[in-house]
Formats: structure tokens, C-alpha cells, sequence
């Protein structure tokens, strides 16, 4: 749970509310707020019926292969497939490594 103790502790000390947002509430809430972006982030890629039904104006990633691949695979495709794979690589790396120095440390 999230203790609001925190909170009033960082104003009784004399912390501003936008202070207190940025030094206490955020730092406690970033790794559910990551999550909960990479789990919609998966979920969007996957799922191409809901891509396709809430994407209004935009056209996501998904909708856009499944266009591109009906005239044959664009090599977009595999370009933004690898830079996915990247970035997934390194967000896992990066935070393996983050959660090794918070182990060192304590």
C-alpha cells in the first residue's frame, strides 16, 4: 500500500505539495505507473482488433502492418521490430541492473 504518512511528513518538514509530488509521491508510484505503460504497450501490439477499433484518427502500429502486410511485408516492419526488441532489451537490462546496485547498497 502507499503510506499518506509520507506525504505529511515531507509538509510538516516543510515540503511543498509539488515538491512532495516529485520527491515522495512519484519515486513510490514510477515502478506501478512503468508497469501498468508496458503492460498497455504489450497489450496494443498483440492485440490488433482493439488497436484497430480504439485508434479513431491515429493509425497505431499494428493497424499499420496489418495495412502494410496485405500488399507484402514492407521492410518497415522489420526495422520497428527490431527497435522494439531493443528498447524491451534494454529496459530489461537497465533494470536488472538498477535493482542490483539497490541490493549492493542495502
Amino acid at each position: 500500500g502507499f503510506d499518506r504518512h509520507l506525504e505529511e511528513a515531507a509538509g510538516d518538514l516543510g515540503a511543498k505539495p509539488l515538491t512532495t509530488f516529485r520527491l515522495v509521491t512519484m519515486p513510490m508510484i514510477m515502478p506501478g505507473v512503468l508497469a501498468g505503460a508496458m503492460m498497455a504497450f504489450a497489450l496494443s501490439l498483440d492485440d490488433f482488433v482493439v488497436s484497430n477499433f480504439v485508434s479513431g484518427t491515429t493509425l497505431p502500429f499494428p493497424v499499420w502492418v496489418y495495412g502494410a502486410t496485405r500488399m507484402g511485408v514492407p521492410p518497415q516492419v522489420f526495422v520497428f521490430g527490431t527497435i522494439i526488441f531493443l528498447l524491451g532489451a534494454a529496459g530489461a537490462i537497465g533494470s536488472l541492473v538498477l535493482s542490483r546496485r539497490g541490493m549492493k547498497r542495502s
